[in-house]
């Protein structure tokens, strides 16, 4: 954005002779958007891959998970009600600290964002080997890669995405509504009948499987961002995300951000406790013990364990759901990824023509280029596992600026209507960042560098776009934004390099790890509130920020 102030219709970069996003979502449909996108492919192999870092004592991965995500989730509950813009975790940044930390923030989201419908279509596809063989096996990685049939189907699967959500937000609700009703209805169907039908007490605490906690608190935490735990409750953003487009931000975006995390928390405990109690025996012996387990199919493993239990129906209802439930999560991701282009050329971040909707309100051009990186993803990870952790750590890094943004601005416009305010001053915010940084180290040097790497990649075509962006290239309050994001991610990368967990030097071990991320934590916190704009600046872009809303609401209207 520009040094002084624009007329509202320049501000909001939309004419009212141009069409805009629509406000067509609903309390339920942002709800529902939430809970769809988390009960994605994550649950599907989730509970195995926790079970093989942790044992029995990954119950405790998926309840410490959902507390970490809901700390983070709470900062922008309450950001979100005082600015409803879609792509909000993009254009949170901007307000408080500039262009530089709102395209910094927002590169990192929206690679994040734009590689989920891949992995959701992997997800889907490697269930799907049961009937053809779009996935080829690899034992010795454990890893299930997309063949030539796999990626001609993912192709088209992608496509369909993109094909909806042309059609705009109206269609996708209505299909998501119905998706999401029958992805909770298989979730607590296999959960009430492994509790039903094959309950093993013996296998949470037999020391020849390893006992409670084989891999020890190390394992615990692992899993929380490895093994697809964290993964799996990430789709919270689409309140944020979407809160452009709903009819009643303030009422809908903190129903919809705290009860689809506290939900699907639940939902998730009680499936890994029936997953553990299903295991057979035998499988166990067998694989010596929870941290090396294997069975019959495992590519498909709520399915196989429902086949080995005697309950064929349901496995056959999980083969299917497990096309339903990804899919639908890449639909949301589609529409949540063209978003975040759609918000970053709003912040003049990005070229202009992202931030062009049809006269339906889809943003085409940002649909477009979400299409073409979903194929190019396909190449370089062609399955689920290669993915999981590297979007696990884009994703809560890119969450966490929320928790800065929100004590920043509670700094610069302590008077601005706040109608849900996250109680306890400081504390929750800095355990949101804290939580943060925690997951991120977690997942260990091998994803870490790819994905620090990848952010410098950004900052390149950040200078291009600067040389070549003109008048319309914003000015960066570079002091506002680098001072405390480049320390940041220096430190997040330095700590996992020598961290102990997955390829690490080992100088940190688990105990030195909460320190070290503690007192990183403390460090960004503090020179982020030191540098923050000043409150002339803040109001400028808030301005602009509210013009947009207003031009977007006379345009188009709310939806009774």
């Amino acid at each position: 954005m520009s040094e002084t102030s624009t007329q509202p219709h320049e501000a909001a970069g939309a004419p009212p002779d141009k069409p805009a996003l629509r406000r067509d979502l609903g309390r339920v449909s942002l709800l529902f958007a939430c809970v769809g996108s988390i009960i994605g492919s994550g649950w599907l192999f989730g509970a195995l891959n926790a079970a093989r870092e942790a044992g029995p004592a990954s119950v405790f991965s998926w309840g410490l998970a959902a507390v970490m995500i809901l700390l983070i989730g709470l900062c922008f509950a309450e950001l979100g009600t005082m600015f409803p813009l879609s792509g909000g975790v993009v254009r949170f940044p901007h307000l408080s600290f500039g262009s530089f930390a709102s395209y910094t923030m927002g590169w990192i989201t929206w690679i994040a964002a734009a590689t989920v419908a891949p992995i959701e279509v992997e997800g889907a596809l490697q269930y799907a080997t049961k009937w053809a063989d779009f996935t080829e096996s690899h034992p010795s990685t454990g890893t299930h890669t997309l063949t030539g049939l796999g990626y001609a189907v993912a192709v088209v699967a992608m496509a369909f995405f993109v094909t909806l959500n042309y059609f705009g937000i109206r269609w996708f609700a209505r299909v998501n509504n119905v998706l999401v009703w029958w992805k909770l209805g298989i979730i607590l169907l296999v959960i009430a009948a492994f509790l039903a039908t094959s309950f093993h007490g013996h296998n949470f605490d037999a020391a020849e499987y390893g006992g409670f906690a084989p891999g020890g608190g190390k394992g615990v935490f692992t899993a929380i961002s490895t093994a697809g735990i964290t993964f799996s409750f990430l789709g919270f953003r689409q309140a944020i995300e979407l809160a452009g487009e709903t009819d009643n931000p303030k009422r809908n975006v903190p129903f919809a951000v705290i009860g689809s995390v506290a939900v699907t928390a639940v939902i998730y405990i009680l499936l890994e406790v029936a997953f553990l109690a299903a295991v057979p025996g035998h499988d166990l012996a067998a694989s010596h013990g929870w941290l090396s387990l294997q069975f019959t199919d495992d590519f498909g493993p709520l399915a196989a364990i429902s086949s080995a239990i005697g309950l064929g129906w349901l496995a056959y209802l999980l083969y299917v759901d497990a096309v339903i439930s990804p899919a639908d999560t890449g639909l949301i991701y589609t529409t949540v990824t063209a978003r975040i282009s759609y918000a970053m050329g709003r912040n003049r971040n990005a070229p202009e023509a992202l931030a062009r909707t049809t006269p339906r309100g889809a943003p085409l051009i940002s649909l477009v280029v979400t299409f073409v990186i979903g194929l190019i993803v396909f190449l370089p990870f062609p399955s689920w596992q290669q993915l999981v952790g590297f979007i696990t750590s884009a994703t809560v890094l890119s969450f966490g600026s929320g928790p800065l943004v929100l004590a920043a601005m509670r700094r610069q416009l302590p008077d601005h209507p706040r109608v849900f305010r996250v109680p306890g001053g400081d504390v929750i915010p800095f355990l949101g960042l804290y939580s943060s940084n925690l997951i991120v180290y977690w997942a260990g040097w091998n994803t870490n560098w790819k994905l620090f790497a990848t952010i410098g990649i950004g900052f390149v075509l950040l200078a291009v776009f600067e040389v070549t962006g003109g008048d319309r290239a914003p000015k960066l309050d570079v002091r506002a934004g680098a001072t405390w994001l480049l320390p940041w991610l220096g430190g997040l990368a330095l700590a996992s390099w020598a961290g102990d967990y997955d390829g690490g030097r080992g100088w940190i071990g688990l105990g030195w790890g909460f320190v070290a991320n503690l007192a990183l934590a403390a460090i960004v916190y503090l020179l982020a509130l030191r540098v923050r704009l000043p409150a002339a600046r803040v109001q400028e872009y808030i301005s602009e920020a509210e013009a947009e809303s207003r031009t977007e609401e006379e345009e188009l209207g709310r939806t009774p």
